[in-house]
């Protein structure tokens, strides 16, 4: 029996849940690394699965497995819904390449997969599946739009300080230009009632005589 069937038994089939695509990673670090095969007693194997629940409502899931080195179990870590999926970045362009990247509301991971054949075969199904059950398709961004030594979500993480101190900026000088036409107003009213005051002035002298 495959691994994909193991999981699919004993973590998504009593939940009632089909699993639609696997693939097998480590977490990345800064910058490329191999993929090794775990051992040695404590080490564990992830997986990155993607199923979907039978029962109406059929919500999907992401759904982070691990296999602990001397147990025969997976073990169900974090999970997320399909609807949680913000960005996806790692699709293959003119190059091999085993990274990718899930970005959702409240975290993001960075991977590296076991093969670019196993990730690009998961990245189809989930590719597909959020096309054809989301309106609103998260963004899917290929290798090549990701920094080299490094990895897009700070590079995204950047681009979004960057416009915010831009937008702050821009209402600072928008509130200070406010400000300064306020200040021009005051004055101009002030010089009026001075000028207003000045004629008063003299024309009650003029009839007081």
């Amino acid at each position: 029996m495959s691994v994909k069937s193991f999981i699919s038994k004993e973590v998504f089939v009593p939940c009632d849940e089909r699993l639609l695509g696997i693939v097998q990673v480590k977490r990345r670090m800064g910058k490329k690394i191999p993929f090794l095969a775990t051992g040695g007693l404590g080490d564990y194997k992830t997986y990155i699965c993607l199923s979907v629940r039978n029962k109406r409502p059929s919500l999907r899931f992401i759904t982070k497995v691990k296999h602990f080195e001397g147990s025969g179990s997976f073990v169900r870590r974090s999970q997320w819904t399909l609807e949680q999926l913000r960005q996806v970045n790692g699709l293959e362009s003119t190059r091999e390449c085993p990274e990718f990247d899930l970005l959702f509301d409240n975290a993001y991971d960075l991977w590296v997969a076991s093969s670019s054949v196993e990730k690009r075969a998961f990245l189809q199904v989930l590719y597909t599946t959020c096309s054809t059950n989301l309106p609103h398709r998260p963004s899917f961004v290929n290798c090549q739009a990701q920094i080299i030594g490094g990895n897009s979500i700070l590079h995204t993480a950047a681009d979004s300080v960057t416009s915010a101190v831009q937008k702050a900026s821009q209402a600072l000088n928008e509130r200070g230009e406010r400000l300064m036409r306020a200040d021009q107003r005051t004055a101009e009213m002030a010089n009026s009632a001075h000028k207003f005051a000045e004629t008063a002035h003299k024309l009650a002298n003029k009839y007081k005589n």
